[in-house]
């Protein structure tokens, strides 16, 4: 089954000729019978349990985000962008957090934050595209077909049907870590569009009748009618239900309030959904990085402890957990244009109310470095095989082809 995006205005576009909805959009022909995952592989886990995965694009510069402060060696590969100890929000007698990260440092000190140090993989790739292709595959040698999370929701497709809306992507382009070979996930740019999706009553009213204009063909053109009627149902719903949600926290303007303002809006009124997916760019800093970072990190930060504190109001804090990632971390000596250039290891979060706050991994060896690069000490694929088992209540070596370490972060 291909990934194929779908939008109201390709409706539109094509003048509603779906071919009798053989060759919709995959998540619109999901056949969903059941309201919500009901049971975890296991029962290890919370089946009500919700991951959010927030990718920095670009490549996050690690060493400006958690930073070794009390390595002399820091300072002299940063004479510049360095950032000044008695700046640094510390978090420990080495390391601390960028001082624009206030509110990341205060959900650190209610031990709601945990860091995973010195996260990479084997011979790491240093092109943006091929290495989130390594993240979102969890595939660094290219072998395993689909993303990640895709194939999560193939095992759980093969146990129980999904709900459509099982899990969705915030993002203008889906990413590869949501394909998968079975399950079908959708990804939006924004919550808007599937309230103009669904919410247009002639676009709505035009694929609906899609569905009906061959309902005496076979057997199998009816099973499909039947799947996407039943996803537009549950999208229909899923629309109804976002008007009614009122956040209680301010989120900023910028690309992580918004985003993790509208992810707040599916969990409040989305109880089906296990897994929303969100991206935001601009990490790559490669010239004047102090300004823009500084800007980029405040808005992650700012947004992330607003959600914390959406998620303790609805009784929700517990349930759901955010995993941050950066396709590959920055050198560990500024460039000549006063920024940083394309590296590989650097630190990974997991943010919640049910997660082990504090360091996890060895602090960054600055004397030991691979052609200007950090030394991978943890392989990202055992941090995705910890979120799989410990709080997803998955098979990971299924997921991920192979059996990898937990880490004692849940």
């Amino acid at each position: 089954m291909n990934d194929f995006d779908f939008s109201r205005r390709d409706v539109l576009k094509q003048g509603g000729v779906i071919a009798l909805g053989l060759v919709a959009p995959p998540w619109l022909a999901a056949i969903a019978k059941a309201d919500v995952l009901k049971v975890a592989a296991g029962g290890k886990v919370d089946p009500d349990n919700v991951l959010v995965v927030c990718q920095l694009s670009g490549g996050n510069d690690g060493l400006n985000t958690v930073v070794p402060y009390a390595n002399k060696k820091y300072y002299q590969l940063r004479p510049t962008l360095g950032i000044p100890e008695a700046q640094v929000l510390k978090i420990n007698e080495q390391l601390g957090l960028h001082p624009a990260m206030k509110g990341l440092h205060d959900l650190y000190r209610e031990k709601k934050v945990a860091i995973v140090q010195g996260v990479g993989y084997p011979q790491p790739n240093r092109s943006h595209f091929k290495s989130m292709e390594i993240w979102q595959s969890a595939s660094p040698d290219g072998k395993l077909r689909y993303g990640w999370i895709g194939r999560y929701f193939d095992g759980a497709a093969a146990r129980n049907p999904l709900n459509p809306v099982v899990a969705i992507g915030l993002s203008t382009e889906k990413p590869r870590a949501l394909n998968a070979d079975v399950a079908s996930i959708p990804c939006f740019a924004s919550l808007t569009d599937i309230q103009s999706m669904v919410g247009d009553p002639d676009a709505e009213r035009m694929l609906r009748q899609i569905q009906g204009m061959e309902a005496g063909q076979n057997t199998d053109t009816r099973v499909v009618q039947m799947a996407n009627k039943t996803a537009l149902d549950a999208m229909a719903s899923l629309r109804d239900k976002l008007g009614a949600f009122t956040a209680k926290q301010t989120y900023g303007n910028d690309r992580f309030g918004q985003g993790f303002k509208q992810i707040a809006q599916l969990v409040a009124t989305s109880p089906q959904t296990r897994v929303i997916y969100f991206s935001a760019g601009g990490f790559d800093t490669h010239a004047r990085q102090a300004d823009s970072h500084k800007n980029l990190l405040q808005g992650f930060s700012d947004a992330m402890l607003a959600f914390q504190r959406e998620m303790e109001a609805l009784g929700k804090d517990k349930k759901v957990t955010t995993l941050v990632f950066s396709e590959f971390g920055r050198r560990s000596y500024e460039n000549a244009s006063a920024g940083t250039d394309h590296g590989a290891a650097a630190p990974m979060m997991l943010v919640g109310g049910n997660v082990k706050g504090g360091i996890h991994g060895p602090i960054p060896d600055l004397d030991n470095l691979i052609d200007g690069d950090l030394k991978f000490a943890i392989d990202f694929r055992q941090v995705y095989a910890t979120t799989v088992e410990n709080w997803m209540g998955g098979d990971s070596a299924q997921v991920l082809g192979q059996k990898f370490q937990t880490i004692d972060v849940f």
